[in-house]
């Protein structure tokens, strides 16, 4: 069966996915969107019990995490299973998991294993809580990384209940970070030959996207506050309340503060010694607030949009996500990408944001059918159909 033209980027490249979830399909999506032959490995039905996690296999979520993929069922619990795994491994360059770090090991595919077959393997492994540890063996979800790792702590209104990002923040940063780590890894190899164990965690890459909030505590000991919908040391930056909705504005430096006094026609604030250098503004946030708003409150969202423009200030609209997708710099971006799903027929999916001026990212088929290709690829890899009758007969495929 001939695989459909993808890119050039990553196509001399084979990764064995035996991810779920998130994390772990977030990082093969990405190699497999810029041409590496994604194998998705899946058990045969009944065989895990955890069947069916990652929602209705046409389900929105589903087809956007796993378009571009093959997939295979193999029984990795069984002898014969782990076999024809070893045999992929031969020709794969990398091999990605996200079961809790015990998994591998019981299975019989840990790192060392792995090496043993192909010196010149790549494992990403991605778990809730590292490889190592007092929590290597807990469950993760995103919701809890979000908490442990500072998030929470940070987001919503001043004086209230934590609250969670609308989105799975850890479990895709952790997906990102894990290609990165492949991509390091494979370009190590080029010199070395050898292939090496690449590891995230939700909770590490929760903490790095803490960034700019865990460096306050971690140089000066401070620990960031909730902040609501103000920047945490910048102002005015944040939302604003128009005749007509809110916006969000983008205040961050002494020279954008002149040319917003300029704006909300007020120049007389720009030297104003309460206001007129950063620090000062920050200390002096609520009144800022208070005086602004009435001013933002008598124009419409355009309106001000169009005038803070017109002065070089950072502005922009606060959108739902129909708005999101019809905003003419969205379209011209193109990050909504066309699919045809054997089920849903034409949709749209979110498409990569890298942009590549020789070897862009391509979408090229959906999400695959539970072992749609099982016998293609096993054929790949020397097994006769006598062979496959015979994996099937004992559940192995």
């Amino acid at each position: 069966m001939t695989r459909p033209t993808t890119s050039p980027a990553l196509s001399h490249l084979r990764v064995l996915d035996l991810t779920r979830v998130r994390a772990g399909p977030t990082c093969c999506r990405i190699l497999a969107d810029f041409g590496a032959d994604v194998i998705k490995i899946e058990a045969p039905p009944g065989v895990d019990p955890n069947e069916g996690i990652s929602g209705a296999r046409h389900g929105y979520d589903m087809v956007n995490l796993h378009r571009n993929k093959r997939s295979i069922t193999l029984n990795l619990k069984e002898t014969e299973g782990r076999a024809v795994f070893m045999r992929m491994l031969t020709t794969a360059d990398i091999v990605v998991e996200n079961y809790r770090p015990d998994v591998k090991d019981r299975l019989g595919i840990g790192y060392e294993a792995l090496k043993a077959v192909n010196p010149r393997i790549i494992l990403a492994s991605i778990s809730g809580f590292g490889q190592t540890g007092p929590y290597k063996t807990r469950a993760g979800f995103d919701q809890i990384a979000q908490g442990m790792g500072g998030l929470m702590g940070v987001t919503g209104k001043p004086g209230t209940p934590p609250m969670r990002a609308g989105i799975a923040v850890a479990d895709s940063t952790a997906g990102v970070y894990a290609a990165t780590g492949i991509l390091i890894a494979l370009a190590e190899r080029e010199r070395s030959g050898l292939g090496q164990w690449v590891h995230t965690s939700l909770l590490q890459a929760q903490i790095a996207l803490m960034d700019f909030q865990a460096a306050r505590y971690l140089v000066e000991g401070k620990v960031p506050p909730q902040a609501g919908n103000d920047h945490p040391t910048s102002t005015p930056m944040g939302v604003v309340t128009t005749a007509d909705g809110f916006i969000n504005i983008g205040v961050g430096g002494d020279g954008q503060w002149r040319s917003f006094c300029k704006a909300i026609e007020r120049p007389e604030l720009a030297a104003h010694p309460d206001y007129a250098k950063g620090a000062d503004r920050t200390r002096n946030r609520p009144q800022i607030k208070a005086l602004i708003a009435p001013i933002f409150a008598a124009l419409t969202s355009a309106e001000w949009l169009t005038r803070l423009e017109a002065e070089g200030v950072p502005a922009g609209p606060i959108y739902r996500v129909d708005e999101v997708f019809a905003d003419p710099q969205v379209q011209h971006l193109g990050i909504a990408v066309p699919l045809k799903d054997a089920e849903r027929g034409d949709v749209r999916v979110v498409g990569q944001p890298i942009v590549m001026s020789r070897t862009p990212a391509s979408i090229v088929s959906g999400v695959p059918e539970q072992g749609e290709h099982t016998q293609d690829i096993l054929r790949e890899f020397g097994y006769s159909d006598t062979d496959i009758a015979r994996l099937r007969d004992n559940k192995i495929i």
